[in-house]
């Protein structure tokens, strides 16, 4: 299985970016996917889930959205209203019989995309 994520760049702050994972294998065939980033110097965190429901990091609620289009097998995650503090490394995920408890974790997830780079600027 292989992740491909795209759509990062250098953006002003306040502005928007659609992230894409397209994935080489049908999306339904998993429950869980996910977006993680990587601040620089930093630990990787998370950021948003889709299974049945969305699961959203405290820091980009209300201003991120995850989705998945299975037609296409892409997972997407729209974020707007971007901060400085969202410069990151972003990578998408997946994986399959991911409990509620473990879905911000990143150890849980046995598919991971190569990264795309977020740059927001002051």
């Amino acid at each position: 299985v292989q992740l491909q994520a795209s759509g990062g760049g250098l953006v002003q702050g306040g502005g928007s970016l659609r992230l894409s994972c397209a994935v080489s294998e049908r999306t339904s065939r998993f429950t869980t996917m996910a977006w993680f980033r990587q601040p620089p110097g930093k630990e990787r965190e998370f950021v948003a889930a889709f299974r049945w429901t969305e699961y959203y990091a405290d820091s980009v609620k209300g201003r991120f959205s995850i989705s998945r289009d299975n037609a296409k097998n892409t997972m997407y995650l729209e974020m707007n209203s971007l901060k400085p503090e969202d410069t990151a490394v972003y990578y998408c995920a997946a994986g399959n019989s991911i409990i509620t408890s473990t879905i911000s974790q990143g150890t849980t997830y046995s598919y991971w995309g190569q990264g795309t780079l977020v740059t927001v600027s002051s």
